[in-house]
């Protein structure tokens, strides 16, 4: 079974089309929003291990599902110590912008819960979201509602996996910004019989 990568859960619930291209298609290219989120995580993905106010900090922590076929890596685990002695996880992602309307975010850092319940065998109840461009953080609780959204997301990703179909387009506001906006064409892709009549139009002119 083909791994899907956590980001790629991200990407899905936001846009199907911009997953398959990048994961089925192999096609990516930053912009300025890409980049600056780079440089964001790259600030944040030096792995590391700190105790802070009696909580252990796991930063660039290595995450996997066997039972899903998930992979990828945490931003940061913090891990609560319980009066039993056992430890709670729970994981904070780091975003550049402000919170979307998309709950995108909140789907990834979802699966990333999904990972640690399955690695270490305790619920996750909750995570969190770093907004940098507030510098404010969220918290996320993990209800049925968002794991089923999740899970969902992750059986659509893997059965687009397998046929190897790129999603058509979903012109609309998420468009705006997007790295692949220029490859993906929205507008050209979603309309072919635009292209069809604009084509017979120019080459039937005398």
């Amino acid at each position: 079974m083909e791994p899907i990568l956590l980001s790629a859960i991200n990407q899905y619930f936001f846009c199907p089309r911009r997953c398959g291209l990048i994961h089925v298609d192999g096609v990516f290219v930053n912009n300025a929003y890409t980049l600056e989120g780079s440089f964001l995580h790259d600030k944040v993905d030096t792995p590391g291990v700190e105790n802070r106010a009696g909580v252990r900090i796991v930063r660039a922590l290595p995450l996997y599902s066997r039972e899903m076929g998930l992979n990828g890596k945490a931003d940061i685990v913090e891990f609560y110590k319980q009066p039993d002695g056992t430890e709670v996880p729970l994981p904070v992602d780091y975003k550049r912008g402000p919170r979307r309307k998309w709950a995108n975010d909140d789907a990834q850092l979802c699966a990333q819960a999904l990972c640690l319940e399955e690695m270490i065998g305790v619920p996750v109840p909750k995570g969190a979201i770093f907004h940098a461009a507030s510098k404010k953080r969220r918290e996320v609780l993990f209800d049925a509602v968002l794991r089923g959204a999740t899970l969902e997301t992750i059986n659509k990703i893997r059965a687009m996996l397998e046929t190897g179909k790129v999603p058509p387009p979903l012109p609309g506001p998420r468009c705006e910004g997007c790295s692949l906006k220029n490859i993906c064409m929205p507008e050209i892709v979603s309309a072919p019989g635009k292209v069809v009549n604009y084509n017979i139009n120019v080459f039937n002119r005398n």
